[in-house]
């Protein structure tokens, strides 16, 4: 029996998909339009890390003013280095630190971590440097935070420095002093050098016990193999003197430390 032409075109009809096509045209447009987004993204999550990076080498390259400036102290200029020095730190924080906050703050600044985190360190570096040659205590994590709060938008999540870059700026630190105990021993200031072997060996210490504990992290086991090569050239330093200064026999009824004839005694006349 034939299939009347009316037949055919409904048959026709019931076969064609319009509604599917339609369909896949506005699912195909709804996947463009998130790709679009992510990519611009993306864009501005790499413009972002850049002037991050740019700020970055800003803060690391003004803080090592500051402990170069920090490392021309002396018996006779130690109010005047350290003024310098407190006032150098201040204006990193005001001009640099602040553009690092305002790219950051109210964002994951996790995400962009490794940008900041060297000249973090090294400002964390240059500020318990100053401290500690001021006071001779260990300038915190909660108090360098509390110099952040300031320079944020009250209304924005304020960037805040972590623990991990703080203790690889404290590992830094103990460089630093390193340097400085050596400079302190050639001008005669054995105490000021003995206080810093001591301080320095208690950071070591310290985080001897905590480093363990972490997450694993590449960046602070070696930074602790280098803090123990510190520790010990200070202590070195501080016992060749000691025992220099042991075996030091001054010439009987001599005034001059620097005589060679030691032991010798005095020639009547």
């Amino acid at each position: 029996m034939a299939t009347k032409p009316h037949r055919l075109h409904h048959i026709a009809g019931t076969m064609s998909t319009p509604k599917r096509a339609r369909a896949m045209t506005t699912e195909s447009s709804t996947m463009a339009d998130a790709f679009t987004r992510y990519t611009d993204y993306l864009n501005q999550l790499n413009e972002k890390r850049e002037r991050v990076v740019k700020a970055s080498r800003d803060i690391t390259m003004n803080s090592k003013k500051v402990i170069f400036q920090v490392h021309r102290l002396g018996k006779n200029n130690k109010e005047e280095v350290l003024e310098k020095a407190e006032k150098d730190l201040v204006a990193v924080a005001d001009q640099y630190i602040s553009r690092l906050i305002k790219e950051l703050q109210g964002s994951d600044f996790w995400k962009l971590r490794r940008a900041y985190s060297p000249g973090v360190q090294e400002y964390i570096e240059a500020a318990t440097f100053c401290r500690f040659c001021r006071m001779g205590t260990l300038l915190h994590l909660d108090e360098i935070n509390a110099t952040l709060l300031p320079l944020s938008d009250p209304s924005l999540e304020p960037l805040q420095i972590n623990v991990l870059d703080y203790l690889l700026g404290l590992a830094d630190l103990t460089g630093e002093l390193m340097r400085l105990a050596i400079g302190r021993i050639s001008d005669g200031e054995i105490e000021y050098a003995q206080k810093i072997c001591k301080f320095v060996r208690d950071i070591y210490r310290e985080l001897t016990l905590v480093v363990p504990r972490m997450d694993d992290s590449h960046d602070m086991n070696t930074k602790m193999d280098t803090m123990l090569q510190s520790v010990i050239k200070i202590e070195n330093a501080c016992f060749s003197v000691h025992v220099r200064g042991s075996e030091y026999m001054p010439l009987h009824g001599s005034n001059d430390p620097n005589s060679i004839l030691l032991g010798v005694p005095d020639f009547e006349t």
